[in-house]
């Protein structure tokens, strides 16, 4: 079973940063995507950033120029830069896997990691 697994939550102070990281273990494949989005209480899930195998790069615009995302293929992780960070950042952050495997694409997600930012 592929499992995803998310480090690097935390509480920072405005304009802090924090790295999240995120590692996907199991039958993966060449991924589609690997990426974090966010979801408050009530509110739809989002993009936050996501990462191709060949390294093709998506930002929500909420975050645009102040995150930035990059991967490591061979440790099947993936990385979040979060810098400048503003309390309206705080929230759930969830990795998500698009697994292309067998001709099929599933999604596989990891429980999430708590992202504080302070005023």
């Amino acid at each position: 079973q592929v499992q995803v697994e998310e480090s690097g939550g935390g509480l920072v102070q405005a304009g802090g940063s924090l790295r999240l990281s995120c590692r996907a273990s199991g039958m993966i494949g060449m991924y589609k995507s690997m990426g974090w989005y966010r979801q408050a209480p009530g509110s739809e899930r989002e993009l936050v950033a996501r990462i191709t195998y060949n390294g093709g790069t998506d930002y929500g615009d909420s975050v645009a120029g102040r995150f930035s995302i990059s991967s490591d293929n061979a440790k099947n992780t993936v990385y979040l830069q979060m810098n400048s960070l503003k309390p309206e950042d705080t929230d759930v952050y969830y990795c998500g896997v698009q697994r292309i495997y067998n001709l099929e694409l599933s999604w596989f997600w990891g429980q999430g990691t708590q992202v504080t930012v302070s005023s």
